[in-house]
Protein backbone atom coordinates (compact mmCIF):
# COMPACT_ATOMS: atom_id res chain seq x y z
CA UNK A 1 0.00 0.00 0.00
CA UNK A 2 2.78 2.27 1.12
CA UNK A 3 3.92 2.21 -2.99
CA UNK A 4 0.94 3.78 -3.90
CA UNK A 5 1.12 6.84 -1.97
CA UNK A 6 3.68 8.72 -3.92
CA UNK A 7 1.34 8.08 -7.20
CA UNK A 8 -1.80 9.21 -4.92
CA UNK A 9 -0.63 12.42 -4.08
CA UNK A 10 1.05 12.92 -8.20
CA UNK A 11 -2.44 12.06 -9.03
CA UNK A 12 -4.19 14.75 -6.81
CA UNK A 13 -1.79 17.72 -8.22
CA UNK A 14 -2.58 16.79 -11.62
CA UNK A 15 -6.26 17.47 -11.07
CA UNK A 16 -5.90 20.53 -8.75
CA UNK A 17 -8.59 23.28 -10.40
CA UNK A 18 -6.52 25.77 -11.83
CA UNK A 19 -6.70 29.63 -10.27
CA UNK A 20 -9.68 31.47 -12.26
CA UNK A 21 -9.24 33.81 -14.40
CA UNK A 22 -9.45 37.72 -12.93
CA UNK A 23 -12.03 39.52 -14.62
CA UNK A 24 -11.88 42.92 -15.11
CA UNK A 25 -12.48 45.37 -12.22
CA UNK A 26 -13.24 48.43 -14.36
CA UNK A 27 -14.06 47.29 -17.94
CA UNK A 28 -13.10 49.78 -20.33
CA UNK A 29 -11.27 52.23 -18.69
CA UNK A 30 -8.70 51.29 -20.81
CA UNK A 31 -10.33 51.64 -24.24
CA UNK A 32 -8.97 55.07 -25.61
CA UNK A 33 -5.46 53.82 -24.42
CA UNK A 34 -5.57 50.81 -27.05
CA UNK A 35 -6.74 52.79 -29.78
CA UNK A 36 -4.14 52.77 -32.57
CA UNK A 37 -5.01 55.91 -33.70
CA UNK A 38 -4.34 57.82 -29.91
CA UNK A 39 -3.06 61.25 -30.41
CA UNK A 40 -0.21 61.34 -27.91
CA UNK A 41 0.09 65.22 -28.13
CA UNK A 42 -3.09 65.56 -26.52
CA UNK A 43 -2.32 63.15 -23.81
CA UNK A 44 1.15 65.72 -23.32
CA UNK A 45 -1.47 68.76 -23.15
CA UNK A 46 -3.50 66.96 -20.50
CA UNK A 47 -0.35 65.18 -18.69
CA UNK A 48 2.63 68.05 -18.97
CA UNK A 49 0.48 71.39 -18.13
CA UNK A 50 1.08 73.33 -14.84
CA UNK A 51 -2.67 72.84 -13.31
CA UNK A 52 -1.77 69.15 -13.04
CA UNK A 53 0.08 68.39 -9.62
CA UNK A 54 1.95 65.47 -10.55
CA UNK A 55 3.57 67.44 -13.24
CA UNK A 56 4.21 70.45 -10.83
CA UNK A 57 5.99 68.26 -8.18
CA UNK A 58 7.94 65.68 -10.38
CA UNK A 59 11.05 66.11 -8.72
CA UNK A 60 9.93 66.14 -5.67
CA UNK A 61 8.04 63.09 -6.59
CA UNK A 62 11.47 61.33 -7.85
CA UNK A 63 13.34 62.02 -4.85
CA UNK A 64 11.12 59.97 -3.39
CA UNK A 65 11.36 57.71 -5.23
CA UNK A 66 15.51 57.50 -4.40
CA UNK A 67 16.93 55.61 -7.64
CA UNK A 68 20.55 54.67 -7.30
CA UNK A 69 22.91 54.50 -10.26
CA UNK A 70 23.46 51.17 -12.02
CA UNK A 71 19.77 50.56 -10.58
CA UNK A 72 17.20 49.09 -13.25
CA UNK A 73 13.61 49.89 -12.85
CA UNK A 74 10.28 50.01 -14.12
CA UNK A 75 8.27 53.41 -15.14
CA UNK A 76 4.76 51.35 -15.19
CA UNK A 77 2.02 53.25 -16.96
CA UNK A 78 4.75 55.72 -18.24
CA UNK A 79 2.44 57.39 -20.36
CA UNK A 80 3.75 60.51 -22.31
CA UNK A 81 7.73 60.26 -20.62
CA UNK A 82 7.18 62.90 -17.92
CA UNK A 83 10.06 61.17 -15.90
CA UNK A 84 11.96 59.44 -18.33
CA UNK A 85 14.37 61.92 -18.24
CA UNK A 86 14.93 62.33 -14.29
CA UNK A 87 14.55 58.47 -14.23
CA UNK A 88 17.48 58.12 -16.72
CA UNK A 89 19.94 60.84 -14.43
CA UNK A 90 19.15 58.92 -11.35
CA UNK A 91 19.97 55.41 -12.51
CA UNK A 92 23.13 56.85 -14.86
CA UNK A 93 24.72 54.96 -17.98
CA UNK A 94 24.70 51.81 -15.87
CA UNK A 95 21.23 51.49 -15.14
CA UNK A 96 18.24 50.91 -17.09
CA UNK A 97 14.65 52.53 -17.08
CA UNK A 98 12.05 50.54 -18.61
CA UNK A 99 9.35 52.83 -19.80
CA UNK A 100 6.69 50.71 -20.05
CA UNK A 101 3.27 51.33 -21.18
CA UNK A 102 0.08 49.26 -23.14
CA UNK A 103 -0.67 51.93 -25.64
CA UNK A 104 1.70 51.56 -28.70
CA UNK A 105 1.44 55.30 -29.75
CA UNK A 106 3.05 56.08 -26.31
CA UNK A 107 5.87 53.67 -26.34
CA UNK A 108 6.86 55.16 -30.00
CA UNK A 109 7.05 58.41 -28.46
CA UNK A 110 9.18 57.92 -25.46
CA UNK A 111 11.35 56.02 -27.91
CA UNK A 112 11.66 59.13 -30.11
CA UNK A 113 12.07 61.05 -26.75
CA UNK A 114 14.70 59.12 -25.43
CA UNK A 115 16.70 59.16 -28.81
CA UNK A 116 16.31 62.88 -28.87
CA UNK A 117 17.80 62.84 -25.44
CA UNK A 118 20.35 60.88 -25.75
CA UNK A 119 18.82 58.45 -23.03
CA UNK A 120 20.29 55.05 -24.14
CA UNK A 121 19.36 53.60 -20.84
CA UNK A 122 16.00 54.06 -21.33
CA UNK A 123 14.09 50.75 -22.68
CA UNK A 124 10.36 51.83 -24.04
CA UNK A 125 8.35 48.79 -23.35
CA UNK A 126 5.02 47.48 -24.56
CA UNK A 127 3.27 45.66 -22.01
CA UNK A 128 -0.15 43.49 -22.09
CA UNK A 129 -3.49 44.29 -19.85
CA UNK A 130 -2.81 41.68 -17.24
CA UNK A 131 0.91 41.89 -17.19
CA UNK A 132 4.34 44.34 -17.35
CA UNK A 133 5.53 41.54 -19.11
CA UNK A 134 8.98 41.73 -17.60
CA UNK A 135 11.83 39.22 -16.85
CA UNK A 136 11.74 37.75 -13.71
CA UNK A 137 14.13 39.63 -11.57
CA UNK A 138 14.91 42.39 -13.61
CA UNK A 139 14.36 45.22 -11.76
CA UNK A 140 15.05 47.01 -8.13
CA UNK A 141 12.13 49.74 -8.40
CA UNK A 142 8.17 49.75 -9.98
CA UNK A 143 6.93 53.28 -10.18
CA UNK A 144 3.40 53.18 -10.92
CA UNK A 145 2.27 56.73 -11.31
CA UNK A 146 -1.59 57.51 -11.38
CA UNK A 147 -1.64 54.21 -13.07
CA UNK A 148 -2.99 51.80 -10.21
CA UNK A 149 -6.55 52.59 -10.90
CA UNK A 150 -6.18 51.80 -14.46
CA UNK A 151 -5.21 48.37 -13.96
CA UNK A 152 -7.93 46.12 -15.35
CA UNK A 153 -6.45 43.14 -13.62
CA UNK A 154 -4.67 44.67 -10.40
CA UNK A 155 -4.01 40.94 -8.99
CA UNK A 156 -2.29 39.41 -12.56
CA UNK A 157 -0.62 42.65 -13.16
CA UNK A 158 1.06 43.75 -9.32
CA UNK A 159 1.84 39.18 -9.57
CA UNK A 160 3.77 39.95 -12.84
CA UNK A 161 5.17 43.35 -10.73
CA UNK A 162 6.17 41.02 -8.05
CA UNK A 163 7.75 38.48 -10.24
CA UNK A 164 10.17 40.93 -11.82
CA UNK A 165 11.30 42.86 -8.89
CA UNK A 166 14.14 41.18 -6.70
CA UNK A 167 13.75 40.18 -3.91
CA UNK A 168 13.17 43.25 -0.98
CA UNK A 169 12.36 45.00 -4.44
CA UNK A 170 10.17 48.37 -3.78
CA UNK A 171 7.31 49.40 -5.75
CA UNK A 172 6.43 53.33 -5.10
CA UNK A 173 2.57 53.82 -5.69
CA UNK A 174 1.10 57.14 -6.44
CA UNK A 175 -2.43 57.25 -6.85
CA UNK A 176 -5.46 59.67 -6.67
CA UNK A 177 -7.29 60.25 -2.65
CA UNK A 178 -11.06 59.09 -3.14
CA UNK A 179 -12.35 60.71 -0.62
CA UNK A 180 -16.55 61.11 -0.51
CA UNK A 181 -17.24 64.73 -0.03
CA UNK A 182 -13.73 66.01 -0.43
CA UNK A 183 -12.94 64.39 -3.71
CA UNK A 184 -14.18 66.23 -6.72
CA UNK A 185 -16.68 64.35 -8.38
CA UNK A 186 -15.00 63.65 -12.12
CA UNK A 187 -12.20 61.34 -9.62
CA UNK A 188 -14.98 60.05 -7.59
CA UNK A 189 -16.23 58.24 -10.49
CA UNK A 190 -13.06 57.56 -12.28
CA UNK A 191 -10.93 56.17 -9.71
CA UNK A 192 -12.40 53.06 -7.89
CA UNK A 193 -10.66 52.13 -4.78
CA UNK A 194 -9.40 54.65 -2.31
CA UNK A 195 -6.36 54.49 -0.18
CA UNK A 196 -7.30 52.18 1.99
CA UNK A 197 -8.71 49.83 -0.15
CA UNK A 198 -5.65 49.89 -2.42
CA UNK A 199 -3.12 49.06 0.65
CA UNK A 200 -5.13 45.98 1.57
CA UNK A 201 -5.02 45.40 -2.11
CA UNK A 202 -1.36 45.85 -2.51
CA UNK A 203 -0.67 43.86 1.35
CA UNK A 204 -2.99 40.98 -0.53
CA UNK A 205 -0.59 40.71 -3.76
CA UNK A 206 2.20 39.90 -1.27
CA UNK A 207 3.65 43.52 -0.96
CA UNK A 208 4.40 44.88 2.63
CA UNK A 209 3.85 48.59 3.07
CA UNK A 210 6.73 50.63 3.95
CA UNK A 211 4.63 53.94 4.47
CA UNK A 212 3.17 56.68 3.36
CA UNK A 213 5.33 59.61 1.85
CA UNK A 214 4.34 63.18 2.25
CA UNK A 215 4.98 65.12 -0.67
CA UNK A 216 4.43 68.93 -0.15
CA UNK A 217 1.67 70.08 -2.90
CA UNK A 218 0.59 67.16 -3.33
CA UNK A 219 -3.07 67.38 -2.72
CA UNK A 220 -5.39 64.87 -5.20
CA UNK A 221 -2.17 62.39 -4.71
CA UNK A 222 -0.75 60.22 -2.22
CA UNK A 223 2.43 58.33 -2.01
CA UNK A 224 2.85 54.72 -0.88
CA UNK A 225 5.97 52.81 -0.69
CA UNK A 226 5.91 49.18 -0.52
CA UNK A 227 8.23 46.39 -0.44
CA UNK A 228 7.91 42.83 -1.78
CA UNK A 229 7.95 40.11 0.40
Amino acid sequence: MKRLLPFVFLLAACTTAPEPVEESVKPGINESFLDPELDVDEFVKRFEVESREIYVERDAIADVVGLLPGQEMADVGAGTGLFLERFAKDVGPDGKVYAVDIAEPMIEHMRARADDLGLSQVVPHLCGERSVDLPRRSIDVAFICDTYHHFEYPRSTMGSIHSALRGGGVVILVDFERIPGVTREWLMNHVRAGKEEVIAEMESFDFELLGEVEVDGLEENYVLRFRKR
